[in-house]
């Protein structure tokens, strides 16, 4: 998606380790409901964390993988039931302003 270097994804784990998580994806998985908060959220912040409590591991990746891919989001970081994702905005996120912008 972004030409990322080691240090940017660093920094984008550091600013999302304060963060609390958006939006709760649970047992009923990746509804429209859930998928529009998702989007809105992205569209306002750029990084958000999201929970996903929908099972086992082999679940959990599944889910982010169909995350990212509905949302034209990135994942940062993926720890326990954390999920950490990036989606650039048209106008920047100040908090991500310092960080490389896509050409």
């Amino acid at each position: 998606m972004s030409n990322k270097t080691s240090t940017d994804t660093r920094q984008l784990r550091a600013i999302g380790h304060k963060l609390k998580p958006v939006v709760t994806v649970a047992g009923n998985g990746l509804s429209d409901s859930v998928l529009a908060e998702i989007d809105a959220a992205l569209s306002r912040h750029e990084l958000i964390k999201v929970k996903l409590a929908v099972g086992d591991r082999a679940l959990k990746a599944a889910v982010a993988g169909e995350l990212c891919a509905r949302t034209g989001a990135e994942a940062i970081q993926s720890i326990g039931n954390m999920l950490l994702i990036l989606r650039r905005a048209e106008t920047p996120d100040p908090r991500l302003s310092n960080l490389i912008r896509p050409l």
